[in-house]
């Protein structure tokens, strides 16, 4: 299977000239009409919900960019493809002369890599994703892969993904809506939102089979012969990577799926893509630009993270290749890379290594990526290989188990899915933290982010609740916080929503909270950060 890469792509030619796609950075999003006081103008409730839950705040880096600026770009005579937020730019389609003369504006910061790949898409090329079908499965062929995610447990508890909402970023999800293996999906209405940031349509179940196999690996549902870690959960199918080119185009369509996603309230993403190589081999990637920092991918990535999404992806499939090592987005610090194992947990050759040339260990975790059970688009089961379907399967359990403890944050999630890794205190290269487990990450929550009863602890002396009109609770911190920035939320977990939220600098060892009188109800979470110091100091239970 190849590794597929991305930024500005040669699209077609017109009488006045070839035209190329280039993204153009703004230098700000000065005279912007929105207001992180008014968060629902460019964001959905739910997203709003769950960066408030993880006391994610709103910023200007949210805000679309200036129309203003959009409009000067399409007087240039060029076609703006996709604005792009986090980046504060466009993506767009224009000549060379065009570029050049958009350089000249003042809001125009840089176009990235200044650069646009000088060739037209080959129509004919070999689809870059390979599947190898063998012999049909029952039930007890895929259950190594369950076993070793410690999926089986987390079904046991009865947590299948319910309430979570997962975004899928691949090559097209060809006949998804209509093969048996994924029936229900669809039938009870779990797929909220396609499209198509390739051709800009809706047309994703036309197109490319692999995302038909990576989301059966997490929502498949056939009884008796195939049941994957997720398949209650909520998804978004987005098609970003073109089957038939290699450009850098299509990191910029990954960038503007990702932010989609966040506008929806997506909580896990999953990508089995990669990106080094290229078509023009002049744009290609070096193993030194695997650093966390250089893709415009892997900044994407490490934004959506940001946002209060977990973001997982395949590690990729170059182990024992010149290049070895994972490939963009896996390079980031905040994305969870996944690697390959047998199904006995043995690494599979194939697998990409690490680190990432900044020096982490890469990949984070691993899962089953040989023999993997799935469903293919002609409506039959079997099994295939690659890190591409590692990858979901790891986050369909990682949406489970965040469905199970759903006041942590993105990056606690992050956390305690790297140490259920079981090689997390030895970690290295080719494992990195080891084979991921629902169970282990479950105790790890449990030891590293404790709920508890009111308790006196070291940081805070007692938590009272005062019965009144309209309700306080009264506080008293160790004097080590004082003059620290604190964040005190109240979470209805059976809501999934933060109810009360507020930040302060603790002048004093006491703090009195007022609160609504109906906030406070049995089963309700109470959290205290420190801001300041980017940690947790307690979780407690009313």
């Amino acid at each position: 299977m190849r590794w597929f890469i991305v930024i500005l792509v040669c699209s077609c030619s017109f009488a006045k000239g070839q035209t190329y796609r280039y993204l153009v950075r703004f230098t700000d999003k000065a005279g912007s009409p929105y207001s992180v006081s008014n968060p629902s103008a460019f964001l959905s409730q739910r997203a709003i919900e769950r960066r408030g839950k993880q006391g994610i705040q709103v910023t200007e880096n949210d805000f679309p960019p200036n129309t203003n600026y959009l409009d000067s770009l399409k007087s240039k005579g060029v076609l703006v493809i996709y604005p792009t937020r986090w980046l504060n730019g466009a993506l767009i389609q224009g000549t060379e002369a065009q570029k050049d003369s958009i350089l000249q504006l003042s809001f125009v910061n840089a176009v990235e890599f200044n650069t646009p790949l000088k060739q037209v898409r080959k129509a004919t090329r070999e689809s870059k994703f390979s599947i190898e079908e063998t012999s049909s499965l029952n039930y007890g062929d895929a259950s190594a892969q369950i076993n070793l995610l410690g999926v089986d447990s987390m079904h046991n508890a009865g947590f299948y993904g319910e309430n979570m909402l997962v975004a899928v970023m691949d090559n097209g999800f060809l006949n998804a809506n209509t093969i048996d293996c994924l029936d229900t999906l669809f039938s009870k209405n779990h797929v909220l939102e396609i499209y198509d940031f390739v051709d800009k349509d809706s047309s994703v179940f036309s197109d490319g089979g692999h995302g038909t196999n990576v989301l059966s690996c997490m929502a498949g549902y056939v009884p008796g012969s195939l049941i994957a870690p997720a398949f209650r959960a909520d998804y978004v199918l987005f098609r970003t990577e073109d089957d038939f080119s290699e450009s850098k185009a299509e990191e910029v369509y990954w960038l503007i799926a990702a932010e989609r996603a966040d506008s929806l309230g997506v909580d896990v993403i999953n990508t089995s893509l990669g990106y080094s190589t290229f078509d023009n081999t002049a744009d290609n990637y070096s193993t030194s630009d695997m650093d966390g920092n250089t893709t415009i991918i892997t900044r994407a990535a490490d934004l959506a993270a940001s946002k209060g999404m977990v973001v997982v992806n395949s590690a990729g499939n170059s182990g024992g290749t010149s290049w070895n090592i994972i490939t963009a987005p896996a390079d980031g610090d905040s994305v969870l890379a996944v690697g390959a194992t047998t199904r006995t947990g043995e690494i599979v050759g194939f697998s990409s290594r690490g680190p990432a040339t900044d020096g982490a260990f890469k990949p984070d975790v691993m899962a089953v990526g040989r023999q993997t059970a799935l469903c293919f688009t002609n409506n039959t089961t079997g099994t295939s290989q690659g890190t591409s379907f590692s990858s979901p399967l790891t986050a369909a359990m990682v949406t489970g188990f965040w469905q199970s403890r759903p006041y942590l944050t993105a990056f606690e999630v992050l956390e305690s899915i790297r140490k259920s890794g079981d090689q997390y205190f030895t970690p290295d290269n080719d494992y990195g933290y080891g084979m991921a487990n629902f169970v282990r990450a479950y105790h790890t929550a449990e030891s590293n982010f404790p709920i508890r009863s009111l308790q006196a602890l070291d940081s805070i002396k007692s938590v009272g609740l005062l019965p009144s009109s309209k309700g306080k609770l009264k506080f008293s911190f160790a004097n080590n916080l004082v003059g620290k920035e604190l964040r005190i939320s109240i979470i209805n977990l059976q809501l999934k929503q933060t109810i009360h939220q507020n930040s302060f600098v603790l002048t004093s060892e006491n703090h009195d909270e007022e609160i609504a009188s109906n906030e406070i109800l049995p089963g309700v979470i109470l959290r205290i950060e420190n801001v300041t110091e980017a940690k947790t100091e307690a979780i407690f239970r009313f």
